[in-house]
């Protein structure tokens, strides 16, 4: 019994060693270890670069007219202002395009978001969609304008129309336009003076000879009317709105 016993002492002074042992093989795995503050280096993680938003827009411009072909739309997005005024001055870009039919004055505006041009004349009663994309700015403002090819200075367009009505993909707006007189050459319809097929004249002369300023349109007078140096006919005659406009978001 006694021998029983000492062993058990043994045996249980043992356990204790071993377990005392384990426990110190413990606390060394959680050891806490301070870094002096002098030593911490801070590395300054860039914020990340957010990917553009574009803002895609489908311009559908309709031909209203019966026998007046439209010049190659010009579309313009711009933050601010307007690519005309009524009762102002048209710009000489205007100019190019109210007389000439040439749009590239108007697409290549100075401070714009995007342009876009048409890819050809349309013709009347036919339509043509151009696709404008604008980048971080929901709220752009849109214009257009095209010219009335078979008149000396007769355009339609849309002028500083804000974007951000379209709030969702999908949604769509859609106008019609008066006829615009550029007041940039005098409406004498005659021979040599019309870009169209009308005439196949002259477009775009620096020298301005109409009222000076942008007013609307009082339209054809033709020699139908009695005007005999008019090239134009009754079936050149255009009543407003001459255009219709559809503008559609669609990312």
């Amino acid at each position: 019994m006694k021998l029983q016993s000492k062993n058990i002492f043994k045996l249980g002074l043992l356990a204790l060693s071993i377990a005392a042992i384990s426990a110190c093989s413990d606390e060394k795995e959680f050891v806490e270890v301070e870094v002096p503050v002098d030593r911490i280096v801070e590395v300054e993680v860039p914020a990340p670069v957010p990917e553009p938003v574009n803002f895609v827009y489908q311009v559908t411009v309709t031909n209203m007219t019966a026998a007046q072909p439209l010049s190659p739309v010009a579309v313009v997005a711009h933050e601010s202002g307007n690519l005309w005024y009524v009762g102002q001055a048209a710009s000489v870009e205007l100019e190019q395009l109210a007389e000439g039919g040439d749009n590239s004055g108007l697409l290549a505006t100075g401070g714009a978001l995007a342009t876009a041009g048409g890819a050809a004349p349309i013709g009347p009663g036919n339509s043509e969609t151009i696709e404008i994309t604008v980048v971080d700015k929901e709220d752009a403002l849109l214009s257009f304008a095209t010219m009335l090819v078979n008149t000396n200075d007769a355009f339609a367009g849309l002028d500083a129309y804000n974007l951000g009505s379209l709030s969702e993909a999908g949604m769509s707006w859609t106008t019609v336009l008066p006829t615009l007189d550029a007041g940039t050459e005098m409406n004498n319809e005659a021979a040599g003076t019309i870009p169209g097929p009308a005439d196949g004249g002259e477009g775009y002369n620096p020298t301005r000879s109409g009222r000076g300023i942008v007013y609307f349109h009082q339209g054809a007078v033709t020699s139908d009317d009695g005007l005999d140096s008019s090239v134009l006919t009754a079936a050149h005659k255009f009543d407003n709105p001459s255009v219709r406009v559809t503008v559609t978001r669609m990312q």
